[in-house]
Order: C-alpha cells, then sequence, then structure tokens
C-alpha cells in the first residue's frame, strides 16, 4: 500500500477529498499529509447545508495523532463559499470540527486525557500549550450542552460549593437520580437559581418531584417563586439539621468545658470529638468513656440527648405523625435552658415544613454532597481556577455527562 493510500484510510479520507502528498522531515521530527478537494466538486455553506459557489480558498494546517514518534499535521487549501444567508463562510471538512486547528481524533483523545489529568499534565504530555488544551476543553463542553436533550429530571439537588476563600460561591444544580450537574451558576443569589428555573419549560418545571436544599432563603425563595407547588417538594435534608445541631453540641460543650475549668474540674478535658462521633465507630475504650459522659448530668449531655433524639425522627412515614414527633422534640428543646440548642430549634422551627417533605419524599442532599467532594477534587487537581467561567467549563467536563466528542468520532 502507498504512503497516500495508507494515510488516506488512516485518516478516513474520501471523496470528494484525496491526500496528494506525505513528506516525513526527520530533523524536525514531522509527517505533513498534503489534502486536496477534487476538481469540480462542489462546497457547501457549513451553515444551512445549500450548494454555493466558490469565493476563494485560504491555506489550513491541522494536528493529527501522531506517526509513530512524529507528529501528524494535515495542510489543505480550504474553500470559502459565498452563501445567499449567511455571507462569505469557511466550507467544513470531515476530519476537524469548524474553528479548531486539531483534528477530530486527536480532540477526542486530548478529551480522553483531561478525563484522567489536569490540564497542565496533559499540556506537558501531548506538547501542547496550556490555552490550546484548554481551548479543546472549552469546545467539548459548548458541543455537549448543544447536544444536551430537555432536562427530564424530577429529583433536584441544589448546593453551592466555593470558588475560592471568602465567602465566594457558585451554585450547582444536579439530577439526583443521574448523579450530574444539570447548572452551574456564578453565585448564590436568588435571581440566578430563577433564571435557571425559568429556562425549563412549564412540563419540565410540574415534572420535578423534589428539591433538595439547605436552608440558604436565596435557593428557597427563588423556588418558591418559580416552581408549582414548591411548598411540598423543597425538602431540607438531614445531613444540613444534623450539622447545625452537632454545631449547637459542641457551642455547649465549650461554654460548660470553661465554665468547668475554671472551678479546677477537667470533666470534659478532651471530651470534643466523643460528642462528634457516631459511637458504632467508637473502639472499646472509647465507648467506655464516653458512656460515663453521655449518662452524666453535664449539660453537654442533655444537649447530646436532645440532638440524638432529632436524629431518630427521620423514620416516619406519614406527615402528620412526623410532626407531632418533632412538636414534641421542639418542646424539649426549647425548655431545655440550653441557648445554642434553643437557637437551632427556633430555625427548625421555621423550616419545619420542608424538613417534614424531606422525610415523606425520603430524599437527602446526599448526591449533591456528593458531587460537591468530586468538584473539590477538580480544584485541587487544577490548583485552582483563574475564574468562574473555566470552573464551571471543568464542572460540566467532568460532572454534566455530557457528549464532548467530536460528531466525526464515536466513543
Amino acid at each position: 500500500m502507498r504512503d497516500k493510500d495508507l494515510y488516506a484510510q488512516i485518516l478516513g479520507i474520501k471523496s470528494p477529498w484525496q491526500v496528494t502528498g506525505v513528506e516525513l522531515s526527520v530533523p524536525e521530527g514531522e509527517v505533513t499529509v498534503q489534502v486536496e478537494q477534487e476538481e469540480g466538486s462542489r462546497s457547501c455553506c457549513p451553515t444551512c447545508g445549500k450548494e454555493s459557489p466558490g469565493y476563494d480558498s485560504r491555506p489550513r494546517r491541522w494536528r493529527h495523532l501522531d506517526t509513530c514518534q512524529y507528529k501528524t499535521i494535515l495542510v489543505a487549501d480550504i474553500r470559502r463559499v459565498k452563501c445567499e444567508e449567511h455571507g462569505v463562510v469557511t466550507a467544513s471538512v470531515p476530519w476537524a470540527e469548524p474553528g479548531s486547528g486539531f483534528t477530530a481524533m486527536f480532540e477526542a483523545l486530548v478529551i480522553d486525557w483531561l478525563k484522567e489529568a489536569s490540564t497542565l499534565a496533559v499540556s506537558r504530555l501531548m506538547k501542547l500549550s496550556w490555552n490550546a488544551i484548554d481551548g479543546i476543553m472549552q469546545r467539548a463542553v459548548v458541543r455537549g450542552l448543544s447536544r444536551r436533550e430537555e432536562t427530564c429530571a424530577t429529583q433536584i439537588g441544589v448546593d453551592e460549593t466555593a470558588f475560592r476563600k471568602r465567602h465566594d460561591y457558585v451554585t450547582i444544580v444536579s439530577d439526583q437520580d443521574e448523579g450530574t450537574v444539570l447548572h452551574v451558576g456564578s453565585d448564590r443569589k436568588k435571581e440566578g437559581l430563577k433564571d435557571w428555573y425559568g429556562s425549563l419549560t412549564e412540563e419540565q418545571r410540574e415534572a420535578i418531584e423534589s428539591i433538595s436544599m439547605d436552608m440558604w432563603p436565596a435557593f428557597i425563595n427563588a423556588t418558591l417563586e418559580s416552581i408549582p407547588e414548591a411548598e411540598e417538594k423543597i425538602a431540607f435534608d438531614k445531613f444540613h439539621v444534623a450539622k447545625y445541631l452537632g454545631e449547637a453540641v459542641d457551642k455547649v460543650r465549650r461554654q460548660e468545658h470553661k465554665a468547668l475549668m475554671s472551678e479546677g474540674y477537667e470533666d470534659l478535658k478532651g471530651s470534643k470529638y466523643d460528642w462528634l462521633y457516631n459511637p458504632e465507630n467508637m473502639t472499646h475504650k472509647q465507648k467506655i468513656r464516653f458512656k460515663m459522659l453521655r449518662e452524666s448530668t453535664l449539660k453537654t449531655a442533655r444537649a447530646w440527648a436532645i440532638k440524638e433524639l432529632a436524629m431518630s425522627l427521620w423514620h416516619y412515614v406519614s406527615k402528620t405523625w412526623a410532626r407531632k414527633g418533632w412538636e414534641q422534640w421542639l418542646s424539649w428543646a426549647v425548655r431545655s435552658r440550653l441557648n445554642p440548642i434553643k437557637e437551632v430549634a427556633k430555625t427548625i422551627k421555621e423550616h419545619l415544613w420542608g424538613i417534614l417533605n424531606a422525610i415523606v419524599l425520603k430524599v437527602s442532599n446526599g448526591p449533591a454532597e456528593g458531587i460537591n467532594s468530586r468538584i473539590k477534587t477538580i480544584k485541587v487537581r487544577s490548583r485552582g481556577f483563574r475564574n468562574k467561567t473555566r470552573f464551571a467549563n471543568a464542572i460540566y467536563f467532568h460532572l454534566g455527562g455530557l457528549n464532548l466528542y467530536p460528531e466525526a468520532v464515536v466513543r
């Protein structure tokens, strides 16, 4: 097989295109493949697909997969056509996406590597600039989002994740069933989430059965104003309630420990994590020590018992019985004379409707927290991001469940 025929087969070059020359430069470590369009062949507008008269041609180069250890470059004069509707535009080629300096197969290889390593690592591996690799990622995300079918998610999770320190956050909307990110907002304000809800059709909004979130007012208000019957769908999950109660128990412990130490007692010394651990995960020695603490008359022991009772109230099936159980708990918490517990009880009372929804709907923000953890891994691997646009692109790339590959490549 001649070298021209070999490269035509490797590149998938078919009529009206043909390989007209292959040149090897050993000193430069490069193979140049010349491709030409057959004379008399017609060209079409890449936008509307209508056959259009030629206008002129421009030389173009594309980086292809290496041939053995040699860099492979495709070279061709590409016609520009004059479309009646779209004016003078560059005709498309079968081996590359419009506007790209790389063949579709090369971009697919880079996409595969980006799934496994950071942009910087891939740029070193492929001997390309960071911007070139990032450009391939950005095109892949744009391509994937344009192919995404209409969202039909029924179980939604809304959470925020830190872009950088000093309370700079982005909003993450995820499909709880598929474990994919549907939307990355530039902040965690009400307007941003409302805009995303507004991008959905009426049928899509009505199809949503639950929206799991924390008690951030902006998320709550945006959902109440945008989703039909949202007051029955918003769910404040167990994770965040446990977090608030755990913090309250720790505040009680710190206050009591300070008071005891001033009197010369060290009952609570070194016990911080005893009150935070799940007793089932403790060693035998830890369990014996903690049993003595929790059965004592310490205020911290009472606060811990109140927290544990709250954590046992998530097994109900009926909203009526669940409400009764929580109302009894609220009565005890308010009468506890423990200010941190009373403050959390006030918060829970105000958001009890959403807690009851979470219990009855049997949903939590666990999947969203899992996505948040994976986003943190992406940040660490990339050593941070220059701006929120690149941060959002990375999230969509890794967690969006998108079809990222060029049209000419099947994965």
